[in-house]
């Protein structure tokens, strides 16, 4: 099934273990995330390293050990994580790559573009801190 906005899981994962970790006043490790998430322990490694490599988290090992936030929740946005895993989003959806659509006005509507903004906005206007607050 295809999807209008697409949301990988890396992405996904990012942002719910951001949260997650924020939200948590001990710390958090790649079992209890991949617990919390259902999802593959091996992944969120790898999407872990990313934010530790890129300051958005630092960790500690030992049996105690976890990840703690770098950077306040309140100033990390969701666009920035979402960017960090998949790049920068695409503004134009047109299914004709050439740029040149034989048709004045597009075809779809401009709802593909209009989803995409409106996706863009949500994400660089939401805080790790917005959703915190809304976390079992």
């Amino acid at each position: 099934m295809s999807k209008v906005v697409h949301i990988s899981e890396a992405a996904s994962l990012a942002v719910h273990s951001m949260a997650l970790i924020a939200s948590n006043e001990e710390m958090l490790n790649v079992t209890n995330i991949a617990d919390l998430t259902s999802s593959s322990r091996n992944h969120l490694a790898k999407v872990m390293q990313i934010l530790v490599k890129n300051n958005y988290l630092t960790s500690a090992r030992g049996p105690k050990g976890g990840f703690v936030l770098k950077k306040a929740a309140s100033t990390v946005t969701l666009l920035e994580l979402y960017e960090l895993m998949e790049g920068e989003i695409e503004k134009q959806h047109c299914g004709i790559h050439t740029g040149k659509c034989p048709f004045a006005t597009c075809v779809f509507g401009n709802l593909a573009n209009k989803f995409s903004e409106e996706f863009i906005k949500y994400l660089r206007t939401t805080n790790l801190s917005d959703i915190i607050r809304k976390v079992n």
